[in-house]
């Protein structure tokens, strides 16, 4: 029997699943859209991709639910999971990537786990996203009592998604299930359910599309709100940013004239004397107490601007 023989025969014994939910419907909007021209094209993928806010939009009171518990979980100490396979999952790198350098959060904070592992940032590992158990095997390695896991499957229903939230409620995480999919019969399985109503996909089946572009902006949405409940942003500028290059440098300078309306001399000269501390300079120019004491006040209210404001205004 020959090689290619073998692999025709083992491709056909693989399961089979049918998928019902809204990404796998055909989008009446876009049929025939390869008789279109270029410009109809882009006129039906952008009419659709207006849909995705207003879906997110209805589900801000769950999304808000996740923002609560994240933050009870990492003031008790406890981590952020996120669990994805394929689209979603790298949607959940990308968004925990991306914490650090603008909050200047601890790395532990949020952790993500794509199915396939970091190869599967670059290139499909398919058969991956089918392995429940070691979804749940990652869980049970890493998640502790307390933490927090997010699940991330568009039609809520990946199994190493499941497995991975499942082996996580096993171990007293509380537990979210967001994907573009109402109707998933996990739901009722997790402690807040975020089912996005995005509908059909205009490339059918192609959840890289809306359902994609609404995980990323609940992902936004979600963890910029963890870190300004988290005391990160003052009024909405990041004043945990970490200065890593020239542009970020002349930003904290900006912050700084921003919040204090001070010249920029003066916030030069307040975050060199704070040996670049932006929080100590910020509260030392807004209060005019001197940087040791506003440096103080940060130790004394947990490092939050408006507590160390108010210490030294009292």
């Amino acid at each position: 029997m020959t090689a290619g023989r073998v692999e025709r025969d083992e491709a056909a014994a693989r399961p089979v699943v049918r998928v019902g939910a809204p990404t796998e419907r055909r989008n009446p909007d876009s049929v025939d859209l390869d008789l279109m021209s270029t410009r109809e094209v882009l006129t039906v993928i952008n009419e659709a991709d207006r849909r995705v806010p207003a879906a997110v939009a209805a589900v801000l009171d769950e999304i808000a639910e996740t923002v609560d518990l994240a933050v009870g979980a990492l003031r008790g100490g406890h981590r952020v999971h996120y669990f994805g396979a394929g689209t979603s999952g790298r949607l959940g790198v990308l968004d925990a990537a991306e914490l650090a350098p603008t909050f200047n959060s601890p790395r532990h904070w949020f952790c993500a786990h794509l199915a396939g592992g970091p190869d599967a940032m670059w290139r499909a590992v398919e058969d991956a996203e089918d392995d429940d158990r070691t979804g749940a095997a990652e869980a049970a390695e890493c998640v502790r009592p307390g933490d927090l896991v997010v699940g991330l499957a568009a039609s809520g229903r990946t199994p190493y998604v499941l497995g991975a939230l499942g082996a996580s409620r096993t171990r007293d995480a509380s537990t979210v299930l967001l994907c573009a999919n109402p109707e998933a019969d996990a739901a009722s399985a997790v402690d807040v359910f975020i089912g996005v109503d995005t509908g059909p996909e205009v490339v059918t089946g192609s959840t890289r599309m809306k359902a994609g572009t609404a995980q990323k902006l609940v992902l936004n949405t979600f963890s910029t709100a963890v870190m300004v409940r988290l005391g990160r942003v003052y009024s909405n500028l990041m004043i945990d940013m970490v200065a890593t290059n020239a542009k970020l440098r002349g930003r904290m300078i900006s912050i700084l004239m921003e919040a204090t309306g001070h010249a920029e001399e003066v916030c030069q000269a307040a975050l060199q004397e704070a040996d670049g501390d932006l929080k100590t300079a910020l509260v030392s120019l807004v209060s005019g107490a001197e940087v040791a004491a506003a440096r103080a006040a940060l130790a004394r209210s947990a490092d939050q601007v408006r507590g160390a404001l108010a210490l030294l205004a009292s």
